[in-house]
C-alpha cells in the first residue's frame, strides 16, 4: 500500500480491511462503511505494529520469546537445584523463592528524590540480575563442559547464548528465530518495554516464524520507520519467510526499497486529504513505474 501522506492508506487498510476481515473470521457484522469482503481460506488477521510491548518491567526478551519457562525447567533438573530442593517455580523472578528479596525480582529500585520524580536505579543487591545470591550457585553444565547459572545466562546476548544452549533443543530453536529476525544483540534479560519500535515489531513476530501460515494475513503499518537500511534488509527477509510459509503480507509503506520488493502495489492518491482517497494505480512495481498518474511510480 503506497501513496503520499494523507492519501487514505490507513483508512483503507487499518480502518476498513482489517476490521472487515476480523468481522468475517469471527462471524460478526461487517463495519457499516464496508459493503463486502471476500477472503477465502483466511482465518486469522495479525496486525504487527511498532507499539511498545507492554509497560510491565517483569516482561523480558526471554519471557516474551517463551524461553524462560523452559530454562527454569532445565535448571530445576540440575544436581545443584535438587540438593537445595529447588523446583522450576523457584527460578521465576515474579513469584519464585530465588528472586532478589530487595527489588522483588524487578532488577531495579526507586529512590524517593525530594521535589523531583522518583529515580529508578539498578538494584544494589542483585545489580539488576533480578536473582538472589543462591541462584548464582545453581549451575547448569552443557556437553562442552561450560557451566553457567541462570542469572549469568540471562545476562548474555542471544548470539552468545546460542553457543551455550546448543544442547537445549527447544531453547536453541527459539533463540535461532530471534537471531534470524536480527535481534541477536539483545540480552535475554532485557526488559521488553525498553525496546525500540522496530525491535518490538520483530519480537512480536518471533512466535509466528516457522509455522505454516496459509490461513493468515499479516498487516504491517510503516514497519521501516526509524530503521537503518541494513535492518530494512532483515525485515524484507522476514517478509519473504512469512510468504514462503504461505502467509499473505500487506505492508503500508513509503520506503522505496520495500516498495520495489513488493509482488503487487496498490497506490492511493493522487494527493493527500481531499485530494486523496482513491486508487490511482495498481500492479507490479514495473507497471506502477510506467503509470503516469502515480507519484510513487515517478520515484520508483
Amino acid at each position: 500500500m503506497t501513496g503520499v501522506s494523507g492519501s487514505g492508506k490507513t483508512t483503507l487498510i487499518l480502518e476498513s480491511l482489517v476490521p472487515a476481515l476480523e468481522a468475517l473470521t469471527t462471524g460478526k457484522a461487517l463495519p457499516n462503511h464496508v459493503k463486502a469482503v471476500t477472503a477465502e481460506g483466511i482465518e486469522h488477521v495479525k496486525l504487527i505494529d511498532a507499539t511498545p510491548i507492554g509497560i510491565n518491567i517483569r516482561s523480558t526478551v526471554a519471557t516474551y520469546a517463551n524461553v524462560h519457562d523452559e530454562l527454569r525447567k532445565i535448571y530445576a533438573r540440575t544436581q545443584d537445584a535438587k540438593d537445595r530442593g529447588r523446583k522450576a517455580s523457584a527460578f521465576s523472578y515474579n513469584t519464585g523463592e530465588l528472586r532478589c528479596p530487595v527489588c522483588d525480582g524487578t532488577g531495579s529500585v526507586s529512590l524517593d528524590v525530594q521535589f523531583l520524580p522518583d529515580v529508578d536505579i539498578p538494584c544494589p543487591e542483585c545489580r539488576g540480575s533480578r536473582y538472589a545470591k543462591e541462584a548464582w550457585q545453581i549451575r547448569h553444565m552443557n556437553r562442552s563442559g561450560e557451566a553457567l547459572s541462570l542469572p549469568e545466562l540471562m545476562a548474555l546476548d542471544v548470539n552468545t547464548a546460542l553457543g551455550f544452549c546448543k544442547d537445549m533443543k527447544l531453547v536453541h530453536s527459539r533463540l535461532e528465530v530471534l537471531q534470524s529476525l536480527g535481534l541477536g544483540y539483545l540480552t535475554l534479560g532485557e526488559e521488553t518495554p525498553s525496546l525500540s519500535g522496530g525491535e518490538a515489531q520483530r519480537l512480536k513476530l518471533a512466535s509466528e516464524m516457522g509455522r505454516l501460515q496459509t490461513d493468515s494475513v499479516f498487516v504491517f503499518d510503516e514497519p521501516t520507520i526509524g530503521l537503518h537500511p541494513l535492518d530494512v534488509q532483515t525485515l524484507l527477509r522476514v517478509f519473504q519467510t512469512l510468504i514462503e510459509n504461505g502467509a499473505t503480507v500487506i505492508v503500508i509503506e513509503h520506503d522505496l526499497d520495500v516498495i520495489r520488493n513488493a509482488d503487487y502495489i496498490i497506490d492511493m492518491g493522487p494527493g493527500g486529504g481531499e485530494q486523496g482517497g482513491r486508487v490511482v494505480a495498481c500492479g507490479t512495481p514495473g507497471e506502477i513505474q510506467n503509470n503516469k498518474d502515480s507519484i510513487t511510480g515517478t520515484f520508483l
